[in-house]
């Protein structure tokens, strides 16, 4: 589990009694009357069995979906008032296999948002230089590469470079290392919780693995059938005795109030 300095008290996100249904032949609730918010800095899993609606609520917060009822705030705004063009380049995104332009190189790739937001040439150059070496990319040897010619972890790194080209102060990311043979997947796993605690972003992370969750959040936010069941710190969540808990907690070989 992982330590990480004291959180501002600042809300950055922040979710009021929430809900999503889609309409189709009959009414479909995905999200159900969701409340919680996220402090500045702070790194929150949305932790969930598929089809718990974990995406959806990374979707609610940049803005790809607006709640059927309730109101979602980023940085003390509600989605529905943003220009959603801003809301969405002031967010970073991380999807599972990267979501890369397969036309692009590396380096345009990471230089999309700031050259969206017309960053000058040489400081785009300085920008894509950086984040390749952040996320450990010699760029003398990737910035030109295509994602065809990447393995599966490099595109991952590639997507989180992206994701924080712009210096966007939130990190949203869904199931990022999911596609990824389990020893990339740790690797990439201990590497991010090391950025995370150096870059000081709020993020909120979406795994239906309860080991990465343990290993990456401050809290973790238990989702069941659209619904919040639990919300505590990773330390405290071993010890909680609910249904669901021990389902993801079987999964560990760790008897519920035993921390590992």
């Amino acid at each position: 589990m992982n330590t990480k300095p004291a959180l501002s008290s600042k809300k950055i996100i922040e979710l009021r009694e929430v809900s999503f249904h889609i309409n189709d032949i009959l009414t479909r609730v995905v999200i159900s009357d969701i409340s919680f918010s996220v402090a500045e800095g702070e790194t929150v899993v949305l932790l969930g069995r598929s089809g718990s609606g974990k995406t959806t609520l990374l979707r609610l917060m940049n803005g790809m979906l607006l709640p059927s009822k309730g109101e979602v705030l980023v940085e003390g705004h509600s989605t529905r008032d943003w220009d959603l063009i801003r809301l969405r380049r002031g967010i970073g995104y991380v999807i599972q296999e990267a979501g890369l332009f397969p036309h692009f190189t590396v380096a345009e790739n990471i230089a999309l948002v700031p050259n969206l937001e017309k960053w000058q040439r040489a400081r785009v150059a300085a920008r894509v230089e950086e984040m390749l070496r952040l996320v450990g990319l010699e760029p003398g040897v990737f910035a030109t590469r295509r994602p065809r010619e990447l393995s599966g972890g490099q595109r991952q790194r590639v997507g989180v470079a992206r994701a924080l080209a712009a210096d966007a102060p939130i990190l949203l990311m869904d199931e990022p290392f999911g596609a990824l043979d389990p020893v990339t997947r740790a690797e990439l796993q201990r590497e991010f919780s090391g950025l995370a605690r150096r870059l000081g972003k709020t993020i909120v992370f979406v795994t239906h693995d309860l080991r990465e969750a343990l290993l990456l959040a401050s809290r973790i936010i238990l989702l069941e059938s659209g619904r919040i069941v639990a919300s505590c710190s990773a330390q405290d969540f071993l010890c909680l005795d609910h249904p669901e808990v021990r389902a993801f907690t079987a999964s560990l070989d760790v008897a519920p109030g035993v921390p590992k």
